[in-house]
């Protein structure tokens, strides 16, 4: 009967445990990878939005300056402030031309005299491995402010 008992029943658990070795090494690498790879689009997705929303304050800023050259008309009694399209884009090109990052001029005009419509485009490429990857795309904001005599 002794003999039958001689095993110590933590040999069997342990022949188990040592079967097991390593299995954990490959998930835990995989995580990782997948953990790498997820904070690498979420940095990217972050800066082209943020990239989008400083194009978005150029186009503003420029259609804001464009509105800012219009000509007074006066027909009898009434006045009413006129908007150039070539005055709109001199405008508008010294604003995009001052703040230098990357933004170009696509147009700028009045569809209706009374406001300014610019549009900018610039090209964003990824902060991350920028070296390794080419530029990935074109990214284009349009601005418009309305010029009002009150």
């Amino acid at each position: 009967m002794s003999a039958v008992h001689d095993r110590d029943p933590g040999e069997r658990t342990g022949s188990l445990l040592a079967d097991e070795r390593g299995s954990t090494m490959p998930l835990i690498l995989g995580y990782l990878v997948l953990a790498i790879a997820l904070i690498y689009v979420c940095v990217c997705a972050t800066d082209l939005y943020i990239a989008q929303k400083r194009l978005d304050s150029v186009a503003d800023a420029a259609a804001l300056a464009g509105a800012d050259g219009f000509r007074l008309q006066v027909d009898g009694e009434t006045i009413r402030a006129q908007l150039d399209d070539g005055q709109i884009a001199d405008q508008a090109r010294a604003v995009v031309g001052v703040i230098d990052d990357g933004a170009e001029l696509i147009s700028a005009g009045s569809p209706d005299g009374l406001s300014a419509r610019v549009t900018v485009r610039a090209s964003w490429a990824p902060p991350l491995l920028s070296d390794f990857v080419p530029v990935m795309l074109t990214i284009q904001a349009t601005g418009t402010s309305r010029t009002a005599l009150g």
